[in-house]
């Protein structure tokens, strides 16, 4: 019981466990009971899915509540709704991904799913990094925030760009250093198929495997935003982890809930351009008032009311278009 007790990051480690075995709990009964088979997964189902990753995340702020108070609790909301619209550009990248490699609907949540087992192991590292430099460095959160206002005044004012993953670097990369089929293989990753040389059996990449790798790319592209923008809205670990984490956990279904209406949420950007901007001037704003931090209540009330906005405005200015603006690409074309 004693070891139970000792801190990790700050926070007790016995808290830190009953988080990772509800994670494990959640993963298994996603994989091992709800999708013990290859399916196509609908936008009913997604939507079930993803309310109810939604509730858990917001029912652990009630856990948050009980163990750390109220300022850790609108801390953790905070973190969360910023994480889980962040997302929204991972879904936009994802659906890219899956239309180049011509990913069937049935297989994606596979490819999915052990991409968020990646994703978590990536994103403790880069928290953990990132909690160690912040405690013995806080002027590193200056950087962090001037971070974030540049990239949200950037994204604000950039043009619209053709996303052609046949040019990418690393897809190049992998097709030179790597045998690689572009037939899918049923749900592997890896099959083996003989060689046009030597005719013997050897193992290639599917495309299931190259877009894992890119998901998992992407996801680390996207947490040089994320990550920073969470560090100056709280520095504590557990706080920063967990909301990651369970915006991370609801992607998936996110991702299928939302693939086919994703031009509705065009002009999100400009929201989320806001927001960026916001989280990275509080710490300013907070010196300048003279106050400790700024107070997060206030934070929590203006990111729900910059994202309501967003949302509201891109829901009109979409009313009537049915057209999508993610098309597909095979990997011959």
């Amino acid at each position: 019981m004693e070891l139970l007790l000792l801190t990790f990051l700050g926070t007790p480690l016995w808290m830190w466990l009953l988080f990772i075995t509800l994670v494990i709990a959640l993963l298994v009964f996603d994989l091992g009971v709800l999708h013990t088979d290859n399916h196509e997964i609908g936008v009913a189902e997604s939507l079930r899915m993803s309310a109810m990753y939604i509730v858990l995340g917001l029912g652990f702020s009630g856990f948050i509540y009980w163990q750390m108070g109220t300022e850790a609790t609108a801390q953790y909301l905070t973190a969360f709704v910023v994480e889980k619209t962040l997302a929204m550009d991972n879904i936009f990248v994802i659906a890219l991904i899956f239309g180049f490699f011509a990913i069937p609907r049935e297989y994606q949540h596979r490819v999915l799913f052990w991409g968020i087992l990646g994703v978590i192991v990536l994103r403790g590292i880069m928290i953990g990094l990132g909690a160690t430099i912040v405690e013995n460095y806080h002027w590193v959160l200056y950087l962090f925030a001037l971070f974030l206002v540049f990239t949200g005044i950037k994204m604000l004012f950039a043009k619209e760009e053709s996303h052609d993953l046949s040019d990418n670097r690393l897809v190049r990369f992998m097709r030179r250093r790597f045998r690689v089929t572009d037939e899918l293989h049923g749900q592997k990753f890896i099959a083996k198929l003989p060689d046009a040389k030597t005719g013997r059996l050897v193992r290639h990449a599917t495309p299931l495997l190259l877009a894992l790798v890119m998901i998992e790319i992407a996801d680390l592209v996207f947490a040089v935003d994320s990550v920073p923008a969470v560090f100056t809205i709280t520095t504590d670990p557990f706080l920063v982890y967990t909301s990651n984490i369970f915006a991370i956990l609801g992607l998936r279904a996110l991702y299928f809930a939302l693939a086919a209406i994703l031009h509705r949420f065009a002009y999100l950007k400009y929201a989320l351009s806001l927001l960026l901007v916001f989280i990275g001037s509080k710490i300013f704003i907070a010196d300048l008032m003279g106050w400790e931090k700024f107070p997060p209540t206030w934070s929590l009330g203006i990111t729900f009311a910059i994202l309501g906005a967003g949302v509201v405005f891109s829901l009109w200015k979409t009313n009537g278009d049915k057209t999508g603006r993610i098309a597909s690409h095979s990997p011959g074309e």
